[in-house]
């Protein structure tokens, strides 16, 4: 039922794929800069570990996913995986996984001793980029890289802790902006359609559009 871990070697969100691109130097320059931004993250981790469970998660789009636990795309599928596996189980994500393979980050996003909270881009988000803009994005690794990065904060956060910070820095080295109340929730002006999903390393916040960093 659970999908087989990856190896750790490489270098974050795109959450998703198994066993895909080979990885190279751009992996380790991802790799260096996590590290970089966790160390200078400063957080609302005094809120909580940010770890939640399967019963936490909230939005209309939650029902997008399977529903039988036994599916690998289910909450109860993907709890135990690290992010990218999850993510690449998940049918809501099909084309951020293909983004995440592209950029070379799964076995980063799948670190066994790392802590990610990774908001997520639903398919419909990159299709509205239009394919002539995604293709563009997905040939140029340095450029899909800083986009991808820049969903992706160095440290595990829920609803609570996302909304207590409002301000978050990202891997990319960017900042997130937070808004909202209860279940409506922004980030950078995305909507949440499905948060506080559980993997084992990253807590999920599936979001409709795709967020670009400013620099």
């Amino acid at each position: 039922m659970r999908s087989t871990r990856l190896a750790s070697a490489i270098g974050v969100l795109a959450a998703v794929l198994i066993t895909a691109t080979a990885c190279g130097g751009g992996d380790q320059a991802a790799s260096d800069t996590t590290t970089s931004a966790a160390a200078t993250t400063t957080t609302g981790a005094a809120m909580g570990d940010g770890v939640t469970k399967t019963g936490d998660v909230f939005g209309e789009g939650c029902a997008g996913l399977p529903s039988a636990a036994t599916d690998q795309g289910s909450l109860e599928g993907m709890v135990d995986d690290p992010v990218a596996t999850a993510a690449g189980n998940n049918p809501l994500l099909t084309k951020l996984v293909a983004a995440v393979q592209a950029a070379g980050l799964v076995d980063t996003l799948n670190k066994a001793d790392a802590g990610y909270t990774v908001f997520a881009p639903y398919d419909p988000a990159f299709d509205a980029l239009g394919q002539d803009a995604l293709d563009a994005v997905l040939a140029d690794k340095a450029k899909l890289t800083s986009i991808l990065t820049y969903h992706v904060v160095p440290q595990r956060m829920d609803k609570d802790g996302i909304l207590a910070s409002a301000n978050l820095p990202t891997v990319q080295g960017g900042t997130l902006a937070v808004a909202g109340s209860g279940d409506d929730v922004t980030v950078n002006g995305a909507k949440v359609l499905c948060g506080n999903i559980p993997t084992a390393n990253a807590t999920v916040f599936v979001i409709d559009a795709v967020m670009m960093p400013t620099s």
